[in-house]
C-alpha cells in the first residue's frame, strides 16, 4: 500500500508585538491563511476523488475491470482537476512570503510547503492521466499496462509529496517559537492532505 502526503496541521505565525497592516510577519501569516483556506476545499474535493481511484485500483491490480464505474470515473477525474486548481491557489499564495523580511524559518517551511504541493500536484496530474485511461478504455483492453504504470508513477509521486510535507512538520516543530500548530484537523484550516494512494 502506498501511502500520499498526510499533514493534518495548519501553522500559524505568531502574531509578535506589531500589527500593523503591511508588517511583514502580518503579511506572510495571511498567505499562510489564504494557502489554509485553499487547501481545505483543496481536500474536501481530493477525498470525493480518492473514494473512486482507491476501488478502480483495487479492481485493475486484481485483474478484474472498472468497466461498470464509468460515471464515478468521469465525477472523480472532474472531482480531482477541481481540486488541483485550489492546491495551485495554495501554492500560489505562499509564493511572495520568501521576498517578506520575516524569519528564515519561515521562509524555508513556506518554500518545503511549496515543494510537497509541486509533488502533489504532479501526481494529482498521473491521476488524471489514468482517469482519462479508463475513460477511454473501461475495460483496459489495450491500456491495462499503461494504467499500471501510472498507478506506480501515482504513488511514487505521493510519496515523494510526503517526504516534503514532513520535512515541513519538522522544520516547525523545531521552531515553535516562530510557528506555531493550528487548528488540528476537523477544527478549521488544514495543510494539505492526500489519502492513500
Amino acid at each position: 500500500m502506498i501511502v500520499a502526503p498526510m499533514l493534518a496541521v495548519a501553522l500559524f505565525l505568531f502574531a509578535g508585538c506589531s500589527s500593523l497592516f503591511g508588517d511583514p510577519r502580518e503579511e506572510a501569516n495571511e498567505s499562510i491563511t489564504e494557502a489554509n483556506s485553499s487547501i481545505a476545499e483543496h481536500n474536501r474535493l481530493f477525498e470525493q476523488a480518492r473514494d473512486t481511484y482507491s476501488s478502480v485500483k483495487e479492481s485493475i491490480e486484481s485483474g478484474d475491470e472498472p468497466d461498470g464505474q464509468q460515471e464515478e470515473i468521469v465525477s472523480a477525474m472532474e472531482s480531482m482537476q477541481e481540486a488541483r486548481g485550489y492546491l495551485q491557489e495554495a501554492q500560489s499564495s505562499l509564493s511572495g512570503v520568501e521576498e517578506l523580511d520575516v524569519e528564515e524559518a519561515v521562509v524555508r517551511y513556506s518554500n518545503l510547503l511549496s515543494d510537497a504541493m509541486e509533488r502533489q500536484l504532479e501526481a494529482e496530474a498521473r491521476e488524471i492521466e489514468f482517469y482519462e485511461i479508463l475513460e477511454g478504455d473501461p475495460a483496459l483492453e489495450n491500456d491495462r499496462e499503461a494504467a499500471l504504470d501510472l498507478l506506480e508513477q501515482v504513488g511514487e509521486g505521493y510519496a515523494a509529496a510526503e517526504e516534503d510535507y514532513e520535512a515541513a512538520q519538522e522544520l516547525a516543530n523545531s521552531n515553535p517559537d516562530v510557528l506555531s500548530p493550528g487548528p488540528q484537523p476537523g477544527q478549521g484550516d488544514q495543510t494539505p492532505e492526500a489519502p492513500e494512494g
